[in-house]
């Protein structure tokens, strides 16, 4: 039988844009069925999926300027019994001076702000919080009638390389009173210049035990920052259609989040969009959903068809956040979503960041793979043919992807070859020798599996050869390659040390693979001339 993703039937879904399936379901939910109890569902003639509320006075549904005949009820329960949940943070353009702190509370509440200062017991700045409703209605997947309250708060000028103490409140509970200290968070800014720091990845996480245990290590890795390579909470679990998939849920976005806040809530949480990421309902890019939960930077090349575009600085390394789906062969729900807007501001980033004296090391991640033997997904040959050739042209040193399920790394790679072996301790020279490529899909979601027998640290297996496949534009094709260096089939994610250099001396990345057991899987340097 064809399981309904969000509703959409999977011989439909299958061959459907996201722009297509948005416009099924509207038409399928008509505004008198998205009635409940006075709310109203938002955007779907404007274009959106939330409704941020200007005034930030109560995290409520707001009526639509285009069309909500319903009064919208504006009730809501005594604050004093309502806590935030789901903290969450994100770096805004400038990762020295803006974050935005995230949460969400389960019910409306009133007048919903933000506290912050230098030290727990000076909380005096005070600030509104914008508010941004998600309303899914019964039949879209399994969720039933389930609202959303998405609050955010965006601090700018704030100080480089300070930590700030925090605390999310509305009307009834406020953080800064004696009994609710406990509730505060913290975060610390960027530096100002170059210093050494650590930063963890992965990708495919959802909500499970697994999951949850990648994120008691992460923490005690002191990142300064996590990369989430898209996949993030599995709300679709269909990522395009597969009929042993039971539909969408809303609400496994509140367990993620709830799980995910031990880190998030201190550690900035920078994520790329993935296949699973796109959901049709909330808008025709399926990222209205998105848009409503996260705030990131928004310098990327096109804010309303791809928000999960973007770039960020941290002292010597620059971060660079694409969009897979506008290029995947694979799943072409969101193909050309760009219209080629990507690639070319991705050339532009490339050349102003090896310009810069500022930047050492550009590190890139993304969903799905540019190089990778798993016997599920494999190789993305829209990858392969839009941005690999930049890669090599301005010598990316490190790039990481998500979308198969356990963690593979190549040897380095220029021109679809190997130009180097890349043993386990090994380092590569990106300005000569070419880039590497790791794939951290263990993050909690179940595992996938190799063609080729497993090797990693402490159990190399090296073989000439592996059998793999590429997706392209004519479907799967077959390819043999030399570049899979280690293969580990356990949940797992990425360490990487960043360690800056005097002008003229080697800096490094340090790249660990690190096993939900703490056992490392693997570790590689990639050494690059300090500028």
């Amino acid at each position: 039988m064809d399981i309904p993703r969000m509703g959409v039937p999977e011989q439909l879904a299958e061959r459907m844009s996201m722009a297509e399936q948005h416009e099924y379901l509207r038409a399928r939910f008509s505004r008198r069925t998205m009635i409940r109890g006075g709310a109203v569902t938002l955007g779907a003639v404007a274009g959106g999926a939330f409704v941020p509320v200007a005034n930030a006075q109560a995290a409520v549904p707001t009526p639509s300027a285009v069309g909500a005949q319903t009064a919208v009820s504006t009730e809501t329960v005594d604050g004093a019994l309502v806590a935030p949940f789901g903290r969450h943070l994100a770096y805004g353009n400038d990762s020295r001076t803006e974050i935005t702190v995230s949460w969400q509370v389960p019910v409306a509440v009133k007048k919903p702000f933000l506290r912050i200062g230098a030290r727990p017991w000076d909380l005096s700045r005070k600030i509104e919080a914008e508010v941004r409703t998600l309303y899914t209605p019964a039949g879209v997947g399994a969720s039933g009638d389930h609202t959303q309250y998405y609050l955010h708060a965006k601090l700018t000028h704030l100080r480089p390389g300070q930590t700030y103490y925090y605390g999310a409140g509305h009307q009834g509970f406020d953080p800064a009173e004696p009994h609710l200290l406990g509730t505060l968070g913290t975060f610390t800014t960027a530096p100002a210049h170059k210093t050494p720091f650590t930063f963890t990845a992965f990708g495919d996480e959802g909500v499970s035990y697994h999951a949850l245990g990648n994120n008691s290590l992460l923490l005690g890795q002191n990142p300064a920052f996590h990369l989430h390579a898209g996949d993030i909470a599995y709300g679709d679990p269909a990522g395009q259609g597969k009929s042993s998939d039971t539909g969408f849920d809303s609400r496994v976005w509140d367990q993620f989040l709830a799980q995910t806040e031990s880190v998030a809530k201190s550690v900035p949480w920078m994520p790329a969009y993935g296949n699973h990421d796109m959901e049709a309902w909330y808008s025709p890019n399926g990222y209205g959903g998105e848009e409503a939960r996260w705030n990131l930077p928004d310098n990327g090349p096109d804010k309303k068809n791809l928000p999960g575009v973007y770039s960020f600085v941290y002292g010597n390394t620059a971060v660079i956040s694409l969009d897979a789906n506008d290029i995947s062969f694979e799943i072409p729900a969101n193909l050309g979503i760009s219209g080629g807007t990507q690639t070319k501001w991705l050339e532009t980033q490339l050349k102003k960041y090896r310009a810069s004296d500022d930047i050492d090391f550009i590190v890139i991640f993304f969903h799905h793979c540019a190089y990778c033997t798993s016997t599920a997904h494999a190789s993305e040959g829209g990858v392969r043919q839009e941005w690999v050739p930049l890669f090599e042209k301005y010598t990316v040193d490190l790039v990481i992807n998500g979308h198969n399920h356990q963690y593979e790394r190549t040897d380095v790679i220029k021109a679809g070859k190997v130009t180097k072996k890349l043993p386990i301790g090994g380092t590569a020279y990106p300005e000569t020798d070419g880039v590497v490529y790791v794939t951290a899909g263990a993050a909690g979601r179940s595992l996938y599996a190799f063609s080729a027998p497993l090797s990693y640290e402490g159990h190399e297996n090296e073989v000439d050869s592996v059998a793999s496949f590429i997706n392209t534009k004519d479907g799967k094709q077959n390819e043999t390659v030399t570049w899979s260096r280690v293969r580990y089939l356990d949940y797992s994610f990425l360490r990487v040390d960043v360690t800056p250099a005097a002008k003229g001396r080697t800096a490094t990345l340090t790249v660990r693979g690190i096993a939900e057991t703490g056992a490392q899987v693997d570790h590689f340097t990639v050494a690059r001339k300090a500028k």
